[in-house]
């Protein structure tokens, strides 16, 4: 074991690990990977794969720079409740207490043909609600013939492209928008990390990215993680890549999507997104995860208390509710405090895996805790999109073996 992030060198014919992620590289599916194992806050395993980008095929770095997207949610979400540690709100208060707007909500009826089709709420949004996906929140793109989802394109809130609105706007059109259903009684993956976002920034008084330097970053070291790459890191940033073929994730070829020096992330932006917007490398992220699976504190600093994270790691949805996408399985999964939960596992999962608590990203980073293993794993890469792939599942199951 190490406590750095040397590669952790074994001879590929040796590692099943390093042999398996070689070859979505070589196989042109995947254009990098970086991957980690923990045990405990230990370094178990530490690789990288592939380049930086296919253009100039560049080695990728060990302090590379990737886009974040959805792993952002999980620092959004530790951001809330160390508010919630101080006092400033409760769990089961409404939101309208501290951002008015959400206070006259509409929800859709049930088989709903517009947005017009309309019904009071029986139950007001709880910052509970928020955290857990269970608010009546949509995102626009999950299901984009829906009903709700057109709704919010046609409202202009589409965070995959329009990064011109700050939080306080972005939340002003979605609560002018009615929920997908009556808040607490489904699970609908959302943009309600974004409005967590802005409540963070209602509550502390500081822009979202200011209270993250402040609060997260900065006591934990953490000095690449930004919502952009200034020029003077560019040559660090990865470049990002979308499949030739969408419906089939393990066809080769990949196109370029983002660029690392005249890309989206390359300025500033106006919309300091908590849902997606964080860019970090694979050191400063790791510092944020051996905060978390060290009961909140990391290298004498404390950013929240063990109970706080307990809380977090409990089930927040209403009964029989669990996770679930139109196009991917997660059985057996519900949601706590920004955490996904396994509360059983598939058939080629060890029993160890029960109470995992995770989430990942859409270009493909994702982050999982295994407090019954005592592992961690953590894998990235830049492919739009890249959830739920089945490289992801192949690193956690050949994670298991390393650590077993």
């Amino acid at each position: 074991m190490n406590n750095d992030l040397t590669p952790v060198e074994h001879e590929l014919d040796f590692s099943p690990l390093h042999r398996a992620m070689t070859k979505y590289i070589d196989d042109e599916i995947l254009s990098c990977m970086t991957t980690l194992v923990l045990r405990g806050t230990d370094v178990l395993d530490f690789k990288t794969y592939g380049y930086m980008d296919l253009e100039t095929r560049q080695p990728l770095r060990t302090d590379g720079i990737f886009r974040m997207y959805s792993n952002t949610k999980l620092v959004t979400s530790v951001a809330l409740m160390m508010l919630y540690e101080q006092g400033r709100f409760g769990l089961n208060d409404e939101l309208a207490k501290y951002m008015p707007e959400w206070g006259d909500m509409q929800v859709l009826k049930l088989g709903a043909k517009n947005a017009a089709d309309v019904e009071a709420p029986t139950e007001a949004i709880r910052i509970r609600h928020l955290l857990s996906h269970s608010a009546g929140l949509s995102y626009g793109f999950i299901e984009p013939e829906s009903v709700i989802d057109q709704a919010y394109l046609s409202g202009g809130l589409n965070v995959l492209s329009n990064s011109s609105l700050t939080l306080e706007e972005f939340c002003a059109k979605a609560a002018a928008l009615p929920l997908a259903y009556q808040p607490g009684s489904s699970w609908r993956y959302s943009i309600a990390t974004d409005v967590c976002a802005r409540l963070v920034e209602v509550l502390s008084g500081q822009t979202f990215d200011a209270f993250l330097a402040a609060h997260i970053f900065q006591p934990l070291g953490m000095v690449d993680t930004d919502f952009w790459v200034p020029p003077e890191k560019a040559d660090r940033f990865t470049t990002m890549y979308a499949p030739v073929d969408l419906l089939d994730p393990m066809k080769p070829g990949l196109n370029k999507a983002d660029d690392a020096r005249a890309g989206q992330y390359n300025t500033k932006r106006a919309f300091l997104s908590g849902g997606g917007g964080l860019v970090s490398t694979m050191s400063d992220y790791m510092a944020f995860i051996r905060m978390i699976v060290n009961a909140g504190e990391w290298r004498g600093t404390r950013i929240l208390q063990a109970a706080t994270l307990d809380l977090m790691r409990t089930n927040q949805l209403a009964r029989d509710v669990g996770v679930a996408f139109p196009m991917w399985a997660m059985p057996g999964t519900v949601f706590g405090l920004g955490f996904a939960l396994k509360t059983r596992v598939g058939p080629d999962e060890p029993a160890a895996a029960i109470g995992e608590y995770h989430w990942g990203g859409m270009a493909g980073t994702h982050s999982w805790m295994a407090p019954n293993a005592g592992i961690t794993g953590f894998c990235g890469t830049q492919r739009m999109p890249g959830f739920w792939h089945p490289f992801s599942h192949e690193f956690k199951a050949l994670a298991y073996q390393i650590a077993s």
